[in-house]
């Protein structure tokens, strides 16, 4: 499924966001109003979440993605995490992403996202990519259909790996899930994704319980999260560069619960490496 001793590379073809993240004792009820215990400006998107997860667990990583004029900052922070940022499309006309995520006491959250430079990611942009069957590729559908497909046609094309994480879930990309090698879901998710997929290209996360693919299972070590947000991205990304450098399914999968698992302990799906800090004042 994949090239031989890590000679590819992830890359990913995803959203960027710049996250509002909110801290409250619990999550309010609709036209309900409840403190913030305090808050922060975070880098975030599911694509650039996993392209730094890929990056981190040591694999070379590529994001093919789109920015507006306030995403400078959140592209020296990729590319100080290791990550090349040069298929990035800046769009001066138009915001990067935004997400308001809020978390309560115990860890859960609620996130409404709003598109901004994401609906403008270029197929063309996708399409001129040169990928390799070393390649492993991870796209999730926080972008356009029409380059969700894209990415999905040039792997094809070029013989890469391909893995869809299909959220946030639409009913409009069977297609693409029909082509792909690896499908990375949620228990809701997989419910939805019904017969469609064989189950042994299945891999889904169990929060606390881990994760399964086909017949492997792996389980994390019991810990008291502080932030579940990003954990799912953290696992994607982690497993794509597992699967790059020619890990197991077995192996890959205990290392991608690992990682969700420590971004369990930390605020926010990523952290400036550039630029200070980003708490809200």
């Amino acid at each position: 499924m994949t090239g031989a001793g890590g000679a590819g590379r992830v890359v990913v073809v995803g959203s960027l966001n710049l996250d509002t993240v909110l801290e409250v004792e619990r999550i309010p009820s609709p036209g309900e109003t409840v403190p913030s215990r305090g808050g922060a400006f975070m880098p975030g998107g599911k694509g650039g979440n996993q392209a730094a997860a890929a990056a981190a667990a040591g694999a070379s990583t590529r994001i093919v993605a789109a920015v507006g004029a306030d995403g400078e900052r959140y592209l020296r922070h990729l590319a100080a995490a290791g990550v090349d940022t040069s298929a990035v499309t800046r769009l001066p006309d138009s915001p990067t992403g935004a997400a308001t995520v809020i978390v309560d006491a115990a860890g859960e959250n609620v996130i409404v996202v709003t598109e901004g430079a994401n609906g403008r990611v270029p197929s063309a942009r996708v399409a001129a990519e040169e990928w390799t069957a070393a390649d492993v590729v991870l796209v999730q559908f926080e972008i356009p259909a029409e380059v969700v497909r894209a990415a999905a046609e040039r792997a094809r094309a070029t013989g890469a790996t391909l893995v869809v994480n299909p959220s946030p879930w639409r009913d409009d990309l069977s297609d693409v899930l029909a082509q792909a090698h690896v499908v990375i879901v949620n228990e809701h998710e997989r419910r939805q994704l019904g017969e469609d997929v064989a189950d042994d290209r299945v891999c889904t996360t169990l929060g606390g319980e881990g994760a399964r693919w086909g017949s492997h299972t792996a389980t994390p070590q019991p810990i008291t999260p502080i932030d579940t947000a990003g954990a799912g991205d953290a696992f994607a990304g982690t497993l794509a560069a597992a699967l790059v450098r020619g890990l197991s399914r077995g192996e890959a999968l205990q290392h991608a619960v690992d990682a969700a698992t420590a971004a369990c302990l930390r605020r926010g799906a990523q952290q400036w490496r550039a630029d200070g800090g980003g708490a809200l004042r």
